[in-house]
């Protein structure tokens, strides 16, 4: 059984069709990738599939076989799935480590307090932004920083699938070198990928 399965999934704002009857299927383990121009609906078909801030208007979402259309972002986030966004989104106020923190305590497994802590600093320390990084404000970091912190914060929620929104965006090619790398490492954990990018390489 396929751990994400979308049929005829649809989504409209007025007369624009921003996607119009995707149907595809992802199984345990794979890296799934899709590729578009900007305005081709690729975002928002990750909106609809984390619930995030919409559902589909037509069509049938599953995860692990169960049917997530009219679920919550944050149930569907209980179920195992996470998602990073295409533009670099953290709480720039916050710690580099107070944003994985919010990741860990907002995933899939209720957690202590410790062991919190305890997943947020060792995604941190996954993603290349080691202890000495953890007390610096998330605003003050670079792009590539800024992914590596959005995808620590996701790993943090230990999730069965995680959702990329164009990784590679705005990096430079040794960046894009280091990020494609840390993507195949997610994979090794057991997390399955589904990303979308302009080109897929």
């Amino acid at each position: 059984m396929a751990l994400l399965e979308l049929d005829d999934v649809s989504k409209a704002f007025g007369s624009l069709k921003a996607v119009d009857g995707v149907s595809f299927k992802v199984e345990a383990g794979e890296i799934f990738g899709i590729a578009g121009p900007n305005g081709s609906g690729k975002s928002t078909l990750f909106n609809i599939i984390t619930g995030i801030p919409f559902g589909p208007d037509r069509g049938q979402i599953r995860f692990d076989g169960i049917a997530i259309n009219g679920k919550s972002g944050h149930a569907i986030a209980r179920l195992g799935l996470a998602r990073t966004f295409q533009r670099e989104t953290s709480f720039d106020g916050l710690t580099v480590f107070e944003n994985a923190l919010i990741g860990a305590s907002y995933g899939k497994q209720e957690k202590t307090a410790a062991t919190a802590r305890n997943a947020a600093a060792e995604a941190l320390e996954f993603v290349g932004l080691g202890s000495r990084s953890f007390g610096r404000l998330a605003g003050e970091l670079s792009v590539f920083e800024r992914k590596c912190l959005m995808l620590a914060t996701a790993i943090a929620m230990q999730p069965r699938m995680l959702l990329l929104d164009e990784p590679a965006s705005s990096l430079t090619k040794p960046e894009i070198e280091t990020s494609i790398g840390l993507i195949r490492r997610t994979a090794d954990r057991g997390i399955t990928i589904l990303l979308i990018e302009h080109v897929l390489t």
